[in-house]
């Protein structure tokens, strides 16, 4: 059985590597640790992610030259161990000694009076590398440079709090099924089981736990009473203007929590869900049954419906597009390690090409709501502004909301400390 430190270099090693992300990285490895170090697991991976830009600054201060390619595991050591010694309250002999033996584990003896050497020096020298790095805007954002000067460029006013929220942990976010439990009721009940939570500002079927926890503990969880998703993500439905029978697509629909919450909304909703990974669909299936209730769901491409469209034309479609998720780096800090500049142009050409695709699907007079949860302009009203020039009939609703900051097209939300994600929103409108 793997030892819990060297469960972790696995994980970054691989993330380093561009070779997976948390989330498909850490199940598999969790299966090879003892089941209570998963929780230490977890916090190495996620924290050495979420601070990758610091950690990685302060191991090229500490080595003489950078490691080889293909020494990529005694890095990931090196920003584990770094990462304990900033961020935990392990003992510092206990975070230096353990990952330093790791090193034996992963047959590469001559790392052990490296990583150990770098450790040390690090304990030793702080003061001095945080002044060598005072000046290091991605040092001191916390972001990597490229991400830094984009997150700069577009929005100077909200830079300091946007960044201080994407470093944060998320908050944890529940999405109540109102026709079952109202939200005041449901707040009583967490109450009376000692567990402290508040309700969201925007969405009035979200709250906001005190402490994260295993949402299958939580009351009713099983019997479908609520969700866990984001408070911005829960704004979709009603933006959707949904009455009941309507033929709704919900594509891109992956894991499943929007779909869920349009049937919650509408019961009588005759809905399809799609997405490309027959994978991903299976949690759609189980999210979709622990809800109970039903839709067609469908593995398709959205930017080919010809492979699975029936011919049958909706009156909402639901365009949660694939992006760069900016605005929930907080959840998923390896973006701050995997994400390139390059990948937004070609995230920006896909989703301007399933706007196109998925638009003759939309009956006249209908409508469909394009989301990201990206903070950049790029790849939101941006990708809008053409949509609207080459798409003669399409326009753009202006939404009558209390959220968000009014863009030329669209809505976008940025992550508040302790709020609600990073999302945008368009409502186009079909001509009849």
């Amino acid at each position: 059985m793997l030892s819990v430190r060297a469960a972790a270099a696995q994980v970054i090693t691989q993330i380093l590597a561009a070779k997976g992300s948390l989330s498909s990285l850490l199940p598999a490895i969790s299966a090879k640790i003892a089941e209570n170090d998963r929780p230490l697991l977890q916090e190495l991976c996620f924290g050495t992610c979420r601070f990758y830009p610091q950690l990685q600054a302060y191991t090229e201060c500490l080595l003489d030259k950078p490691l080889r390619t293909k020494d990529g595991d005694v890095q990931a050591l090196l920003l584990l161990g770094l990462y304990q010694l900033l961020h935990t309250r392990i003992p510092d002999h206990a975070a230096i000694g353990e990952t330093v033996e790791v090193t034996r584990a992963i047959k590469k003896p001559w790392a052990t009076k490296l990583v150990n050497g770098v450790l040390r020096n690090f304990q030793r020298d702080n003061a001095k590398i945080n002044e060598l790095l005072s000046q290091n805007r991605a040092f001191q954002s916390n972001h990597p440079a490229w991400m830094e000067a984009m997150i700069s460029k577009c929005w100077p006013l909200q830079f300091d709090s946007l960044i201080a929220a994407n470093n944060q942990h998320p908050p944890f976010t529940l999405r109540l099924n109102t026709r079952k439990v109202s939200r005041d009721d449901y707040l009583a009940l967490l109450q009376e089981a000692g567990i402290s939570a508040g309700a969201t500002s925007y969405s009035p079927y979200g709250i906001t736990l005190e402490r994260a926890c295993d949402p299958r503990k939580l009351p009713h969880f099983a019997e479908g009473w609520l969700s866990v998703q984001d408070e911005a993500a829960q704004l979709s439905a009603d933006l959707l203007e949904l009455s009941p029978n309507m033929q709704v697509l919900d594509a891109c629909s992956a894991p499943g929590g929007k779909t869920g919450h349009l049937l919650e909304r509408e019961p009588s909703l005759q809905v399809t869900t799609l997405d490309a990974d027959e994978r991903r669909l299976t949690r759609v299936r189980d999210n979709l049954a622990r809800l109970g209730v039903s839709a067609r769901v469908v593995c398709g491409d959205s930017t080919a419906p010809d492979s699975w469209w029936d011919g049958e034309t909706y009156d909402r479609i639901l365009l949660d597009a694939p992006c760069s998720a900016t605005g929930i780096i907080r959840r998923h800090p390896d973006i701050k390690v995997l994400r390139t500049p390059e990948e937004l142009d070609k995230l920006g050409e896909l989703q301007a090409r399933l706007l196109k695709n998925l638009w003759p699907l939309l009956k006249p007079g209908g409508v469909m709501l394009y989301a990201t949860c990206s903070i950049m302009p790029k790849e939101n009203t941006r990708v809008i502004e053409a949509f609207l020039a080459r798409q003669k009939d399409a326009s753009c609703d202006t939404l009558d909301v209390a959220w968000g900051m009014t863009q030329p097209c669209g809505q976008q939300l940025l992550p508040q400390m302790n709020g609600h994600d990073g999302f945008y929103y368009a409502r186009l409108r079909k001509a009849r």
